[in-house]
C-alpha cells in the first residue's frame, strides 16, 4: 500500500481518491471558515484554484466535475424559482420588472462605454461585452435561504429581475453571434421568438400537469425526487433548444414546480438537502478550477481589461441596487442585501464569455486567430466570478443576518406569543401519511418540535395493539425526520380513544387536534357521533377534520367557506392562521366565500400577509353549498365550522357531513371547528372583541402571521 502511495501521481486519475479529496474539500472547508465569520462559498473558489490546473494541479477539470458542476449551477436556478412565493411574485411584479431595468441597464450602458472608449473594441464586440455585466447569479441564494428570509420583499424582487436580466443577456448572445455568423435576419427573429414561445408553453403548462399526475400516482420518495432532477435536466434541454442557456429552463422549472413541491415537505428537504451537500459545492469548486492566477503577472492589458469589467459589473449593480432601494423606499440592509444577491457573475457571465471565445471572426497577419473575446477577456472574466462572487458573499451575509435579526425580534411577543401545539390522532395506516403532510403544512415556520403523534389503545374495545401502536408512530416520526421536524410520539392506554385524546389534549395544552377521515369511509356514524360527543368537547383547541382523495401538494386550490359572524370566535384568527400556512407553504390558491364584513377582514390580512387569494361575498348557506358543489378535480374544500356563524343554520350544520360524503368523496376537504373557550395562551384576548377595529385586528396580525 505504502509502494502503491509513492506511485501516485498528479493530476490524480484514481476515481477513488479523486472523489474522496473532493469531499474532504467540501466537508473542511465549511467547518474551518465558518470559526472565522467567512462565508464558505469563498473557501470552495479557492480550494478549486489551489488543486485545479492553475494552481498544484492535483485535480482536473475533467467531465466528473463538468457533469456535477453543471448540476450544481442548474440547481441554483432551480431553488429560486421552487422557493419564490409565487403569490408575492405576482404582487410585486411591477417592482421585479423596474429592478430588472436599473440592474441590466446601469452595467450594460458602462461596459459599453468602457470597451468602446477605453478597451477600443469594435461595436458587435462591445455589446457582447457589456451583456456580460446585465446578467447575475444568485450564488449566494442557497445561504440566504438557510436565514429563513426569502419570502423578504427585497429577496423577492431580486429573485424575479434575476429571471428577466439573465434572459434579456443570454438573447444579446444569440443575437450576437448569430451577428457574427452573419445570420440575423428576419427568419432569426421569427425562429427564436417561436422557440421561447413554445419553451415557456411546454415548461410552465405542461410540466406542472406531468408532476401532478406523477405525484399523485407515485408515491415512493426516491422516484418523486429522480422524477425533479429528470424535470431540471428536461428544461435545461429544452432552453438549449430554443436557443437560451439552461439555467433559464432551470429556473422555469423550479417556477413550474413551485405550487407542487410544498416549502415544509420531506421532498423538499431532500432536494435542498441534496443539492446544499453535494451539488452545490461542486459547482463552487469547478469555477474555482478556472481561475488563474497567473495570467494577471503575464500582461498589463489583462489587468486593464479585468479593472474595467470590475467597475462596469460591481459599480454597475450598486448604482442599480441604490436606485432600487430609493423607489421603493427599502432600509439600507435591504438595499445592501439587493446588491449582495445580484452582485455575483458567474453562470450567464461564464457561459457568454466562452461562446465569444470560441467564435473566430478572422486571422491576423501572424496567422494568429481574432476572436469575438480575446483571452484577455477571457481572464478578466474569471477575475470577475472570483471577485465579485466574494464581494455578493460578505455583503448579502453581513446584511441578511441583520434583516433575520430584526424580524425575529419583531416576531416575539413575550407572554402573548402564539404557542403552537399540534396532535396528530394517528389510528389508521392509511392516513399516517396524510395527516403528517397537513401537520407539517399548518404549523408555524419556527414550530420544529411542537407536533405530537398519538396512538391511543383501547382496553375495552381493544382497538389497537402496543405493537401495531408502535409500527404507526415509528413511520410517522421517521416522516418528520424526513422534512427536519421533530415529531413527538405518544402511546396511551384509556378506556377509548375518544377519552384518550381528550386528555392528552389537557395534559399538553393541544392548540390543534388534527383527526384522519379513511378514504373509503368518510363520515361514518360512529365519526360522527364521536365529533360532536367527544372531540369538540375540548373548547379551547382547535379541531381539524381532514379528507385526503389525494396528495395535498397535488391540490391546486381551495374554496374557503366563512358563515357570517365568524370572526365573533375566540378562535377565528387561529382557524385563519391554519388557512394562510396551508397557502405559503403549499403555493395553492385560496378562493374565500363569506359575508362583505369578513371579506374586509381577510382583505386586512392579506395586505399584511400576501397570499394568492379570492373573494366572493356570499349571504346563504345555501350560496355556500352551491360553490362547494362547483369543486372540480385537483381542488380542495375548506370549511370553518365556527358555532357563532353556524347558528342560524344548525340543522345545516349537522347535514354538513352527509354533503361531504355525497359530494366531494373525489376531493380534499378540511373541516375547522375554531376553539370556543379563551385560555391563557389565547391571542385574541384582547382583539377579538373589537373584531371590527382594524388598527387592533391589524396589530394582532402583524403578531402572529409572521
Amino acid at each position: 500500500m505504502f509502494l502503491s502511495i509513492q506511485h501516485i501521481t498528479f493530476p490524480i486519475e484514481d476515481p477513488l481518491l479523486k472523489f474522496l479529496l473532493e469531499l474532504i474539500i467540501i466537508l473542511c472547508i465549511p467547518l474551518l471558515l465558518n470559526k472565522i465569520k467567512v462565508p464558505h462559498l469563498l473557501g470552495l473558489l479557492i480550494a478549486g484554484a489551489v488543486v485545479g490546473p492553475n494552481g498544484f494541479h492535483i485535480l482536473s477539470r475533467d467531465s466528473s466535475i463538468v457533469v456535477t458542476g453543471t448540476t450544481g449551477l442548474l440547481y441554483i436556478m432551480f431553488l429560486a424559482g421552487l422557493e419564490i412565493n409565487m403569490g408575492d411574485f405576482k404582487k410585486n411584479k411591477w417592482k421585479s420588472i423596474t429592478f430588472s431595468i436599473y440592474t441590466f441597464a446601469v452595467p450594460f450602458l458602462l461596459g459599453l462605454a468602457g470597451g468602446y472608449y477605453i478597451l477600443g473594441f469594435n461595436m458587435l464586440t462591445c455589446v457582447l461585452f457589456a451583456s456580460l455585466f446585465s446578467s447575475h447569479t444568485l450564488i449566494v441564494y442557497p445561504m440566504v435561504s438557510s436565514l429563513g428570509i426569502t419570502r423578504n420583499l427585497a429577496v423577492n424582487i431580486t429573485v424575479g429581475g434575476t429571471m428577466i436580466t439573465d434572459v434579456l443577456s443570454l438573447v444579446i448572445l444569440a443575437v450576437v453571434v448569430g451577428m457574427s455568423q452573419g445570420g440575423v435576419g428576419s427568419s432569426f427573429w421569427i425562429k427564436l421568438s417561436i422557440s421561447m414561445v413554445l419553451f415557456g408553453v411546454i415548461v410552465l403548462m405542461l410540466f406542472p400537469i406531468i408532476a401532478r399526475w406523477f405525484f399523485k400516482n407515485v408515491q415512493d420518495k426516491i422516484s418523486q425526487y429522480i422524477f425533479v432532477l429528470v424535470m431540471i435536466y428536461m428544461a435545461a434541454l429544452l432552453a438549449e433548444l430554443a436557443g437560451i442557456e439552461a439555467i433559464i429552463g432551470a429556473f422555469f422549472a423550479g417556477l413550474a414546480l413551485n405550487r407542487l413541491i410544498p416549502h415544509t415537505s420531506s421532498l423538499m428537504n431532500r432536494v435542498e438537502f441534496v443539492g446544499n451537500a453535494i451539488f452545490i459545492p461542486f459547482f463552487l469548486i469547478s469555477v474555482g478550477m478556472l481561475i488563474d492566477f497567473n495570467a494577471f503577472f503575464k500582461s498589463w492589458e489583462t489587468l486593464g481589461v479585468a479593472a474595467v469589467m470590475l467597475g462596469a459589473s460591481i459599480g454597475g449593480k450598486y448604482l442599480a441596487a441604490v436606485a432600487t432601494q430609493k423607489t421603493f423606499r427599502f432600509t439600507d440592509d435591504e438595499g445592501k442585501l439587493i446588491f449582495g444577491l445580484s452582485a455575483a457573475s458567474a453562470a450567464a457571465t461564464l457561459a457568454s464569455v466562452m461562446v465569444g471565445y470560441n467564435i473566430i471572426l478572422s486571422e491576423n497577419e501572424a496567422g494568429e486567430p481574432v476572436r469575438l473575446l480575446n483571452e484577455h477577456v477571457l481572464n478578466g472574466s474569471i477575475l470577475l466570478i472570483l471577485i465579485s462572487c466574494t464581494v455578493s458573499s460578505f455583503v448579502s451575509m453581513a446584511s441578511a443576518q441583520r434583516i433575520a435579526e430584526k424580524e425575529k425580534e419583531n416576531t416575539v411577543s413575550g407572554e402573548s406569543e402564539e404557542k403552537d401545539k399540534i396532535l396528530l390522532a394517528i389510528n389508521h395506516e392509511s392516513t399516517v401519511e396524510k395527516l403528517v403532510n397537513l401537520g407539517l403544512l399548518i404549523k408555524t415556520k419556527s414550530n420544529h418540535n411542537s407536533i405530537y403523534a398519538l396512538n391511543v389503545i383501547s382496553e375495552q374495545k381493544n382497538e389497537s395493539s402496543a405493537k401495531n401502536a408502535e409500527i404507526l408512530l415509528d413511520k410517522t416520526v421517521k416522516m418528520g425526520a424526513a422534512a427536519d421536524t421533530k415529531i413527538i410520539p405518544i402511546t396511551r392506554h384509556d378506556h377509548d380513544v375518544v377519552s384518550g385524546i381528550n386528555n392528552v389534549i389537557k395534559e399538553q395544552h393541544i392548540s390543534d387536534l388534527v383527526v384522519g377521515l379513511e378514504n373509503d369511509k368518510g363520515f361514518s356514524a360512529s365519526f360522527i357521533y364521536n365529533l360532536y360527543k367527544g372531540y369538540l368537547q375540548n373548547k379551547q383547541s382547535n379541531v381539524l377534520i381532514y379528507h385526503a382523495a389525494q396528495p395535498i401538494a397535488t391540490v391546486k386550490s381551495y374554496t374557503v367557506l366563512i358563515p357570517a359572524n365568524a370572526e365573533k370566535e375566540p378562535g377565528f384568527f387561529h382557524s385563519l392562521l391554519r388557512v394562510w400556512n396551508i397557502s405559503k407553504n403549499s403555493g395553492a390558491q385560496m378562493i374565500f366565500y363569506s359575508n362583505e364584513n369578513t371579506a374586509r377582514i381577510l382583505k386586512r390580512i392579506c395586505e399584511k400577509n400576501n397570499i394568492e387569494a379570492k373573494f366572493n361575498l356570499i349571504d346563504t348557506w345555501k350560496m355556500a353549498q352551491t360553490a362547494a358543489e362547483e369543486i372540480d378535480e385537483n381542488e380542495g374544500l375548506i370549511i370553518l365550522m365556527a358555532d357563532r356563524g353556524m347558528k342560524s343554520y344548525f340543522e345545516q350544520m349537522k347535514e354538513v357531513p352527509e354533503f361531504l360524503n355525497r359530494n366531494l368523496s373525489r376531493n380534499n376537504y378540511i373541516l375547522i371547528y375554531p376553539y370556543r373557550a379563551l385560555n391563557e395562551t389565547a391571542i385574541e384576548k384582547r382583539s377579538v372583541a373589537n373584531h371590527d377595529d382594524f388598527a387592533e385586528i391589524g396589530k394582532m396580525i402583524s403578531r402572529v402571521f409572521k
